[in-house]
């Protein structure tokens, strides 16, 4: 049986940290989803379209992935793409406890979908989306944090 896992965010912009995420988990599993949120409460820096562009070029040299996007409810999206599994990066433990609370909701909404946890990298685990767009908003250097990609497209985003 091939096993589907399905790695839903917002990846506003996609990151170092996200990119590590998805690239091990092609040794764990047969098949990634690089599944964009819409997602309009948070406000996005980029529009979804932009998002997935963006997704779709950092990991275009990793077999195995795909990238979408989505604007419906995430177990929909896992059945629709026909996942077995939800991948949810965990950064530090204060990410925990929020996301413990939402694997139990998608188990109580579809108790045959798993969810998986993964940590980055040592070296991207500091790294979030919020705080590259907050260096890249004061004209710091986000170098280490994306790919050149994401970098050039948030340059012309605070220009």
């Amino acid at each position: 049986m091939q096993v589907t896992a399905l790695y839903p965010g917002t990846f506003d912009p996609i990151t170092n940290g996200h990119s590590d995420l998805v690239r091990r988990a092609t040794r764990v599993f047969d098949r990634v989803v690089v599944a964009v949120a819409a997602n309009p409460a948070k406000q996005p820096l980029f529009g979804l379209a932009e998002r997935v562009d963006l997704a779709r070029q950092v990991l275009m040299d990793v077999e195995a992935v795909s990238v979408i996007g989505f604007d419906t409810l995430l177990i929909d999206c896992v059945r629709q793409q026909k996942a077995q599994v939800i991948l949810r990066g965990l950064r530090a433990v204060s990410d925990f406890e929020f996301e413990f609370q939402l694997a139990g909701m998608n188990r109580r909404l579809d108790p045959d979908i798993e969810t998986v946890f993964m940590t980055p990298s040592e070296r991207e685990m500091f790294v979030s989306a919020s705080l590259v767009k907050e260096i890249a908003s004061l004209r710091g250097d986000v170098t280490e944090f994306v790919h050149p990609v994401v970098k050039a497209a948030l340059a012309a985003k605070m220009r």
